[in-house]
């Protein structure tokens, strides 16, 4: 694919060779944008853990002090008694039966669903269609609770799951190109404190292995570790 004269530009303005601090990276990535549009900002943590271990398989939430600048659409799965609790809360579907119909024909036009626990046995065939795009309810990101009006309130307010994949990295989207270099970093920074504290006991050696950051359709850029902690 040929490489075009904006993205030969603003790779220029790039050292390779560098270890950027994550201020210097959260106001960079602005400047080598490449796309016309407000594109995500994404970080991608390598981490020192055996993810095929079950106490190193790390997957957890964290709430992003400036939200994630994308207005996340819920579906609340409940019984009839918590419908208008959820949807009083801005869930933007609420039901049981016709969603679990709609799904199990492909229908996955949301960003979270959220689950009471006394409807999980019945949405627990949807795993093989909701698993694969990390939108089964889970006791661990908050998305299976009785308090759905709270569920709802922390998704639309920039709470993010996050979910180590097989190479034991971390990918999360983080804020949006239109965000001030201030607001990227501090919500990286966010992120990357929740990892920490969420390091396991039985992990041994170096935990930040690589942090990068690039924003959609744009270079990465490589951050130095050592400027998080």
């Amino acid at each position: 694919m040929a490489i075009t004269k904006k993205r030969k530009a603003v790779e220029a303005k790039l050292d390779k060779n560098k270890m950027y601090t994550l201020t210097e990276a959260s106001a960079m990535v602005k400047s080598v944008n490449t796309t016309k549009f407000d594109s995500s900002v994404d970080v991608h943590i390598r981490l020192g853990v055996d993810p095929k271990k079950a106490d190193q398989a790390i997957r957890g939430t964290v709430s992003l002090p400036h939200g994630t600048g994308k207005t996340k659409r819920v579906l609340v799965l409940c019984t009839p008694d918590k419908e208008a609790e959820a949807r009083a809360a801005g869930a933007d579907f609420v039901g049981l039966d016709e969603f679990v119909q709609k799904i199990e024909s492909g229908w996955t036009d949301v960003d979270v669903v959220v689950a009471t626990p006394s409807v999980m046995p019945k949405i627990g065939k949807l795993g093989k269609i909701l698993g694969p795009r990390n939108l089964m309810p889970n006791p661990k990101t908050g998305t299976v609770t009785n308090d759905v009006a709270n569920a709802v309130n922390e998704v639309k307010g920039g709470k993010i799951a996050f979910k180590i994949d097989k190479a034991g990295i971390i990918h999360a989207s983080i804020g949006r190109i239109s965000f001030t270099p201030e607001k990227i970093a501090e919500n990286a920074q966010e992120l990357i404190n929740t990892l920490v504290r969420m390091k396991p006991s039985t992990a041994k050696g170096t935990y930040l292995k690589g942090i990068s950051m690039a924003a959609t359709m744009s270079p990465a850029l490589t951050i130095d570790t050592k400027s998080v902690s």
